[in-house]
């Protein structure tokens, strides 16, 4: 590789704070938030316009998709986001589609809604941006967006801020403490904290989600009645989520496969989630992409591009193969890549596949976690109850003092 020379420079100091958050999704945001409620001077930065992470930029419109009526839930600031969301008519009402149909039965017989009422709320990914704010600025926040964190002011071993990159060129946020939350650990692996990353051929797969709009639910939701599929369609289980229903949905685009519309090395499968009364389905998780490393610009958008050609192939896959889609069409694409696996720092404590099927218990437990394994073919879901904790050394990186890692 060549190089350049770039010379030394003074770098103006944009803020002074506390506690600095980088990154504005479920984790930076809840970070933040209870940093600030303590009365402590918090700044939140954000790479992209909004926050929300996952939330607003990947349409993923659960906190909870897998809460059944006896999972044991974490509460806190993650059901608060729900709660607020619904007080501000950002939440989905999924019953209306429902309620006078078959699937009720079912969704009652997972344990998936209870007296009429759902387990878990969906939230309006494009209102949680406002909700988002609205968290922010009642605490008193100092928001950051459109601002990318690229290097680290360090004080020997100790993190004393970050240098960012924005419209207003490059500044430095000095803070007493840093929390990462940049869902790679781009802090911790730029101050020097010891990290795992598997090999590209062993990352978990990438995916770009999508809507549609235009959609028939009640022909759709019969159609899903009629041919419902079960948790064990999709991976290896603990058993007693072998026969759970699952909104798994593969028939439309084999049928396009086979007829020659989707390349037949392309697998497309999607979970689909989120309907509305407007003929909305406003999230579909199927466009996996395998040998991506999301710590690689060359790789992100290599799959960026490639995802939005294969949701466009879905979606004429679903239209002209699945009943309630003959008028339907593209609503939204996520604007930025689902990632499920890149950097994992070495932490004080690293949580084991044993600690959570095992329910584990820690004395510097910081919260909880209902069982729960969702990756690399393998589904476990907190349908009875079980829980582990969750240590507060999993989130401190070694070899690095001062800083947190979230997300």
């Amino acid at each position: 590789m060549n190089y350049v020379e770039e010379p030394s420079r003074k770098t103006p100091i944009m803020a002074e704070t506390d506690v600095l958050v980088i990154g504005g999704g479920p984790a930076g945001l809840s970070a933040a938030l209870a940093a600030a409620r303590q009365g402590i001077d918090t700044v939140l930065i954000d790479r992209h316009g909004c926050f929300g992470g996952v939330i607003t930029q990947a349409i993923v419109g659960t906190i909870a998709w897998y809460r059944y009526a006896k999972t044991v839930d974490a509460g806190g600031i993650g059901v608060e986001f729900e709660r607020r969301a619904k007080e501000m008519g950002a939440t989905i009402n999924i019953i209306g589609n429902i309620k006078n149909s078959e699937m009720v039965e079912v969704l009652e017989q997972e344990g998936l809604m209870i007296n009429g009422e759902p387990t878990y709320e969906v939230l309006e990914t494009e209102m949680f941006k406002y909700v988002a704010d609205t968290l922010i600025q009642e605490v008193g926040i100092t928001p950051v967006l459109h601002c990318s964190a690229v290097d680290v002011v360090m004080d020997g071993n100790t993190i004393k801020g970050v240098i960012t990159e924005s419209k207003s060129g490059r500044q430095a946020i000095l803070a007493k403490r840093v929390i990462d939350a940049t869902g790679d650990a781009d802090i911790a692996h730029l101050a020097g904290a010891p990290f795992r990353k598997s090999p590209k051929n062993e990352l978990m797969e990438v995916t770009v989600n999508y809507g549609c709009s235009g959609i028939n639910i009640g022909k759709f939701l019969m159609y899903i009645y009629l041919n419902r599929g079960s948790i064990g369609d999709w991976g290896e289980t603990s058993g007693k989520e072998e026969d759970s229903f699952s909104t798994y949905l593969v028939e439309p685009f084999n049928k396009a496969r086979e007829a020659g519309e989707i390349p037949k090395d392309v697998t497309i499968e999607s979970y689909w989630t989120n309907y509305t009364d407007a003929g909305e389905i406003t999230s579909f998780n199927g466009i996996h992409m395998k040998d991506i490393d999301c710590t690689d610009v060359w790789d992100l958008t290599k799959a960026e591009i490639e995802g939005r050609k294969r949701v466009m192939w879905a979606v004429e896959a679903l239209k002209k193969y699945t009943p309630g889609f003959k008028k339907a069409r593209l609503r939204t694409i996520g604007s930025s890549l689902g990632t499920r696996e890149s950097r994992k720092i070495i932490g004080e404590y690293n949580i084991t596949e044993h600690d959570v099927r095992n329910e584990a218990r820690f004395e510097d437990s910081i919260g909880i976690c209902p069982e729960f394994i969702d990756g690399y073919g393998i589904a476990i879901l907190p349908t009875t109850g079980r829980y582990f904790h969750v240590p507060y050394g999993i989130i401190v990186p070694q070899k690095v003092e001062n800083l947190l890692v979230a997300g």
